[in-house]
């Protein structure tokens, strides 16, 4: 029991009334504007900051995703921001079609040196801000509502009065910093009042801001704050509506989804989530979530193990297994009822030849994000099911095992895996499969058969049985060749099992030029397996046969 809940209130205002039109829509219809914060927000949340070097890299990777909007830092706050913004600039680093970002507090020597950053650029958004919560004017700034709303005014006064004096295109930004703890009547008056001083046109929109810098409420507060901002500011449509997330109540990514639907037209955030506390919103799983219900985000998310690798190196965090979509176990199936789904679904959809993704348990194809089935989707442990063994064993080894044998490979495999509390590789099932089943030798040997085709359709094998340091020719007729052999090892052994199951094909995922073949040997109640390989099928069907039998006699001692 939680003994002090009393101590805390809700520092939120919800929206009186709200009208909620968003809740009647059921999905994005078309992606945000997008705006990267990884080299701003990302960066100072990090233990070790990134170095030019690695922020420049950095920048590549997300030019690349197609981030058209990139926020590169607060460049007066200090050497290294100013260097980075800077070094975009003079080495022509910054593509003709994206605008880098820079962030500003609202005191004139920060606007200065914030515009002196900036010159040569093409085209930069210029994102000012001040704090306006109730708790931040109370406890931080001990300034009443008018003061802190002149904070913005005198800001967006002085970055109109300094992009007059600097070429280049800039676009202003305003953001009502901790929104969500602001009554929404006052984010209003501000950020109104702001636009009143910037006059924004069709050729000459503003960027209003909406953060959630700190989570107090539940997503659907949030987007009912959202809206109604949507519905009252002055000159709407020149303004562009943004989001800017945090994720302390793990709401962000719904908190940006709902406000999309309230009324938001841009998104600022990070590649997994990074960010101060608990986070950003992570554009990836937005912009998937997006993708996997047939939108396309423009964002270019195919190869996710590149881009987790460059951000884990350069910013030193790691990316959570179970991150969505880019987790390295997001993919991963290890109970046996979800392999044995995945593993129908996807022969469902190889018979169907469907248009549509609909394999149970993934929600994407893992291909689609740079996954690979067999290395991602199939894992093996203890509390793995036939169907997904199987699978791996088909897809990344060729072997279609008879759907009875199967089961007992499974549980040879799952015992395996419990007895060492491990996962196990690809390349350790196949070898249980390989030592357990395919072309064993021993204790019976056959060094030669000879086949005579007789006149009733039957077939004669001389067959030459090596066991137990005794080697004998044994003769004997049977329907067929394999049939004739297992005749003539009964009689010798004094055996009486009933060859029950045998099926072959080509093994092309190994090699063309080779067949495997499966035989079953019934003893009572008990089912043997065997599996032969060579170049010739009737080879390969015999070495089936006789490793089945090996099997057979090996755990009858």
């Amino acid at each position: 029991m939680m003994k002090q809940a009393d101590k805390y209130t809700r520092q939120f205002f919800p929206v009186q009334d709200a009208p909620m039109r968003w809740a009647t829509k059921t999905y994005i219809e078309k992606p945000p504007i997008w705006c990267s914060v990884d080299l701003r927000d990302g960066n100072q949340a990090l233990i070790t900051p990134m170095s030019l070097e690695e922020k420049l890299e950095f920048f590549k990777v997300l030019v690349d995703i197609g981030f058209k909007e990139i926020e590169v830092g607060f460049p007066a706050a200090s050497e290294t921001e100013y260097e980075f913004c800077r070094t975009l600039i003079e080495q022509n680093l910054i593509p003709e079609d994206v605008t880098i970002q820079v962030l500003t507090q609202a005191r004139e020597h920060i606007i200065a040196k914030t515009f002196e950053a900036l010159k040569g650029v093409k085209h930069a958004v210029v994102h000012l801000y001040n704090s306006t919560s109730v708790s931040q004017r109370e406890q931080v700034f001990k300034k009443s509502k008018e003061e802190i709303l002149q904070i913005a005014v005198t800001g967006a006064e002085l970055c109109k009065k300094y992009r007059a004096m600097t070429p280049g295109h800039f676009v202003f930004e305003y953001s009502p910093e901790s929104f969500t703890g602001t009554e929404p009547e006052y984010a209003l008056q501000v950020c109104n009042a702001v636009l009143d001083i910037w006059q924004p046109t069709p050729d000459d929109k503003v960027i209003i801001n909406l953060p959630v810098t700190v989570s107090h409420s539940m997503p659907h507060v949030y987007a009912n704050q959202v809206e109604y901002m949507s519905d009252h500011l002055n000159y709407r449509e020149n303004v562009i509506v943004s989001l800017h997330p945090h994720n302390d109540r793990g709401c962000a990514v719904a908190d940006t989804e709902m406000g999309l639907l309230a009324g938001g037209d841009r998104v600022e955030g990070t590649l997994f989530g990074n960010g101060e506390r608990t986070g950003n919103v992570d554009i990836i799983t937005l912009a998937l979530n997006m993708y996997s219900q047939g939108v396309d985000p423009q964002l270019d998310f195919s190869n996710l193990p590149m881009i987790t690798e460059v951000y884990e190196r350069v910013t030193r965090m790691h990316v959570y297994e179970r991150s969505p979509y880019s987790g390295q176990l997001v993919f991963a199936a290890f109970s046996g009822s979800h392999q044995d789904a995945i593993a129908k679904g996807m022969k469902w959809r190889e018979q169907q030849n469907c248009e549509h993704w609909t394999v149970p348990y993934l929600p994407l194809d893992p291909q689609d994000v740079g996954r690979e089935y067999e290395a991602d989707v199939i894992r093996i442990n203890s509390q793995s099911g036939k169907g997904g063994i199987g699978y791996l064993m088909e897809t990344r080894y060729g072997f279609n095992i008879p759907a009875a044998m199967r089961e007992s490979f499974g549980y040879l495999v799952k015992g395996v895996s419990d007895h060492a509390h491990k996962e196990l590789q690809p390349e350790e099932v196949l070898n249980i499969f390989t030592e357990s089943y395919v072309n064993i030798e021993t204790p019976v040997v056959l060094p030669e058969v000879h086949y005579v085709q007789k006149a009733d359709g039957n077939i004669t094998a001389a067959v030459t049985i090596s066991y137990d340091g005794r080697t004998e020719v044994v003769t004997a007729d049977g329907n067929g060749r394999l049939d004739a052999v297992s005749n003539a090892l009964k009689a010798y052994l004094g055996l009486d099992y009933a060859l029950v199951t045998y099926t072959e094909h080509a093994l092309e995922v190994r090699s063309s030029a080779k067949a495997v073949s499966y035989v079953g040997l019934q003893d009572g109640t008990n089912l043997y397996w065997g599996v032969g390989i060579h170049s010739d099928i009737i080879q390969s069907s015999i070495r089936a046969l006789i490793s089945a039998l090996n099997r057979m006699l090996s755990e009858k001692k």
